[in-house]
Order: structure tokens, then sequence, then C-alpha cells
């Protein structure tokens, strides 16, 4: 039995063509033909599966037999907001195993002791949905730019709001403890630092904009070791 062939096509239901990646993909790599099944991820809860109809040098034509409607595996919405590292391997890395484990929404952080201020938001995009396709994740996590740190505070948002530090002199709760009780359909987002921590002045400015004071644990964490756990914590308590 054939492993199925999963692909990123956003709107797959109202087109009948792969985007030009996945088709190479799909071509050059797979050698799909006219007749072999594939399976459509539209990014937004549904797998759909379908026919090539045609196969040629840079197209692959297809036709939609099933739409499969997927379940999400957790509550709410899981938002992470990171000032990303100096090495953009181990930003790259925390997106792909964050989407493998499950969440939302990736937000990039400009901060005060920020090692890295610019990044490519097109390849976290496509870290994000090689994840996707191969955890077969049915909903595609948002990839948003970066923001500078007062900009981001600044927003409205909905849901528990925490900000991850390490000053001894603030008074933090344990973030696995703080989500108990989440509402089911609550949103929830945490700020992680980069690696010389936010500085204490925004640690206090987002409290003062309703950000909770939240530790990880007793350990001093990398800051995508401290992402990835915030993910993981989020999605225990929240998965169905």
């Amino acid at each position: 039995m054939k492993e199925a062939r999963y692909f990123y096509v956003p709107g797959a239901d109202k087109q009948a063509e792969l985007p030009q990646e996945e088709a190479s993909h799909a071509l050059r790599v797979l050698r799909l033909q006219a007749g072999d099944e594939l399976f459509l991820m539209d990014g937004e809860g549904v797998f759909y599966r379908a026919e090539v109809t045609m196969a040629s040098n840079k197209h692959c034509l297809y036709r939609i037999l099933e739409a499969i409607p997927q379940e999400k595996t957790w509550n709410g919405h899981i938002h992470l907001a990171m000032a990303p590292t100096k090495m953009m391997e181990r930003v790259e890395w925390m997106a792909e195993k964050a989407t493998e484990i499950g969440f939302d929404e990736l937000s990039f952080l400009n901060c005060q002791f920020s090692e890295r201020r610019q990044l490519r938001q097109d390849r976290v995009e496509k870290i994000v949905v090689s994840a996707m396709k191969q955890s077969r994740k049915a909903w595609k996590p948002t990839v948003n730019e970066m923001l500078a740190f007062k900009d981001f505070i600044g927003q409205e948002r909905s849901g528990r709001k925490f900000i991850a530090h390490c000053y001894e002199e603030i008074e933090k709760k344990d973030l696995f403890d703080e989500l108990d009780g989440l509402k089911a359909d609550e949103e929830v987002t945490v700020l992680i630092g980069p690696e010389g921590d936010f500085s204490i002045d925004e640690v206090r400015l987002a409290m003062a904009n309703g950000y909770e004071s939240i530790s990880l644990g007793q350990s001093r964490l990398r800051t995508e070791t401290a992402a990835l756990a915030a993910v993981m914590m989020m999605q225990l308590k929240l998965r169905k």
C-alpha cells in the first residue's frame, strides 16, 4: 500500500492545480502520474482526497474526490510571541517542532536586548508548512511579521496574556499552574524574550498592559527551548 501524499493547497476546493512548489515536488520527486491519488490540505481544517488528472513538466492538475473535515485536537487559540535568536537555525527548529506539537499563531518581537532585529518571514512560513504536512496538521499556524515590543503589547488582545522572564525582584507564578481552569475557547498568549531576557522595564510595561508575570519552571532555558516549553504547556492544558 502506497503512503498517502499530502500537499498544502490554500483554497484547494476553489482551484484544480497544485501551486508551483508543490507541483515541482509531486512531479520531480514523487513522479506522480494521471490517476494517482493525493491528499490536499487547505490549512483551514479540511483535507481533500483527490486524483491527478494531468501531469506535465511544470503543471499538476487534480480533481477532488472527497472532502474530509478534521476536528481540531486542542481548544482555544495558542499564540507564541518570541524574540528571535541570533542563530536563525534555532528559530526554524522551534517553529518546526511547535507546529508538530500544535499551535495557532507565531509572532516575533524586536526587544531592547534582541540580537536579531530582522528575519525572513517567508522562510519561517516554509518551515511551518513542511512541518504541518509531515505531522498531518489540518490548520496552518499564522506566522506574523516582526514587531517592536511596545507595538506588540499595545495591541488589543483577548484571553490570558503572560510574559516569561528571569527577574527575581518581580513576583512570578508558574505558567503550567496558571493555565488550569482555562475556558474551552480562550486565547492564550505567551511572550518569550531574547537570549539576554527582556529588559526589566519591558516586563513592567507588559504587566501594565495586562500581561501576567510567569516562569517556566526552575531551569534557566535558552530562548527556543523556553518557547517550545511554553507551547507544550499550553497544548497539554488545552488539548481535547
